[in-house]
């Protein structure tokens, strides 16, 4: 039995939800988000003491691809519904000597230690400030903003030595020592 897929979703006030078939579609304050839900996954709407819940359900519960279905779709909903409220939002850091971020237009360029500028245009529905050497990406889309976050983060992985490269804020890099030198030579 799914523990995660059992929790009924809590719809917010200001927040509509739509189901035809397997298209889930909620409209909120920060705009409209759709997903596809797997067929194996059951959603319906429900009027509850509370106000209206979203339930997932799946055909049979002892089949091990049932279940992973199911917290996984209950997981896609629960997420659609905090991105029209609330958004998501990822904090990078730039760290080493001479890395530098702007962002102009579109268009965030980064200088991380190559021979030329990186530039990695950004999709709509994202939003990025750049205070020092400290990006921070912004969206109601979970899956956008996250993507986002890992190919720039990608660019310049953060080595263990000196620590130089992009980072998550919330990341710990594990420092490595050097090389170290013979003794009596």
């Amino acid at each position: 039995m799914s523990r995660v897929g059992k929790k009924p979703i809590q719809i917010p006030s200001g927040v509509e939800v739509t189901i035809e078939g397997q298209l889930v579609t909620v409209r909120g304050p920060k705009g409209t988000l759709s997903e596809t839900i797997h067929p194996l996954a059951l959603v319906s709407l429900v009027e509850e003491e509370g106000g209206k819940v979203v339930k997932v359900a799946v055909q049979d519960e002892e089949e091990k691809n049932n279940r992973s279905q199911w917290g996984t779709a209950r997981t896609l909903i629960a997420n659609l519904i905090k991105g029209v409220t609330e958004g998501f939002s990822k904090k990078l850091e730039v760290n080493g000597v001479g890395y530098r971020v702007s962002l102009s237009g579109r268009k965030l360029t980064l200088i991380v230690g190559y021979s030329h500028d990186v530039v990695v245009p950004l999709p709509e529905g994202i939003d990025v400030v750049v205070e020092g050497n400290t990006i921070t990406l912004s969206g109601s889309n979970c899956q956008l903003v996250g993507e986002m976050a890992a190919r720039i983060r990608k660019i310049r992985k953060p080595e263990p030595y000196k620590g130089k490269g992009i980072k998550y804020a919330t990341e710990v890099i594990r420092r490595k020592a050097g090389k170290s030198q013979k003794a009596g030579a």
